[in-house]
């Protein structure tokens, strides 16, 4: 997973490293379209489909604004998976989920590419450590022990009386607006509020059609509804969420409960 994107030569040559140091190694791209340099959109894809992945999966994450300085190149081995990526937070939401291991610094140069640039460790340094441990070189051959990693703390939506207010986390290919609130928490405040209707508001746009599909209005209309998941998005049947309402990640959405008219 990366957001190289692929109109050049970059992914094509993380691959290239990969089968010829493991030829039989399976490559499944997540996505190579990550919003460039957006650690925290890249730790949100990753957290959303790395558990569908056999156990032992090796995931090579490469969304690396800080290339070519002194931040580390972290391995991590999980319960279930082991993850190489630059030590900048992108492995956040995952190793959240995770049950941690060990921790590794990549710094065994005889793992690396003999000939190293400055500007793509993901394919001189990052991509030759995945193959290797594909091929089941253990952890502790690649560097030291890391006690710690960099994470950032994903902002948490908040109950006040009888609303719900939250952030836009992502914006799918259909415009769709995912949201870090959690279908949990539309149950626990209609308990606690004893109230069932729900409208939500985004950018003084107020939506009242909260729906089990996409197909449960009109075209073009707008609903809220909860997506693959388990988190609550805004989207338009048939259209693009995100450019009739003009959004961008970051923005707040607010869900209040009312009491049925």
């Amino acid at each position: 997973m990366t957001d190289f994107g692929e109109d050049d030569f970059f992914v094509a040559s993380l691959k290239g490293v990969i089968a010829k140091i493991n030829p039989s190694a399976r490559v499944i791209d997540i996505t190579h379209r990550l919003p460039s340099f957006n650690i925290k959109v890249g730790s949100f894809v990753l957290v959303s489909s790395y558990k569908y992945f056999p156990s032992r999966t090796v995931f090579l994450v490469v969304v690396d604004p800080g290339v070519g300085t002194s931040r580390k190149i972290l391995i991590a081995e999980t319960d279930n998976y082991f993850f190489v990526a630059p030590n900048n937070g992108v492995l956040s939401l995952a190793l959240e989920e995770e049950g941690i291991k060990q921790l590794r610094e990549v710094s065994n140069q005889n793992y690396f590419l003999p000939e190293l640039s400055r500007t793509f460790e993901g394919r001189d340094k990052m991509a030759p450590v995945a193959a290797w441990l594909s091929r089941g070189i253990s952890c502790e051959e690649f560097g030291p022990e890391m006690t710690s990693y960099k994470k950032f703390t994903a902002e948490k939506p908040q109950i006040k009386r009888n609303e719900i207010i939250g952030r836009i986390l992502y914006i799918d290919k259909f415009g769709n607006l995912i949201t870090n609130i959690p279908e949990g928490m539309i149950e626990l405040i209609q308990k606690k509020t004893g109230k069932k209707e729900l409208s939500l508001t985004i950018e003084d746009k107020e939506i009242t059609s909260f729906e089990q599909s996409y197909s449960s209005v009109k075209k073009g209309e707008l609903l809220f509804l909860v997506g693959s998941v388990g988190l609550i998005e805004i989207a338009a049947k048939e259209s693009s969420a995100a450019q009739k309402l003009k959004i961008k990640n970051g923005d707040k959405v607010k869900i209040i409960v009312r009491s049925q008219e």
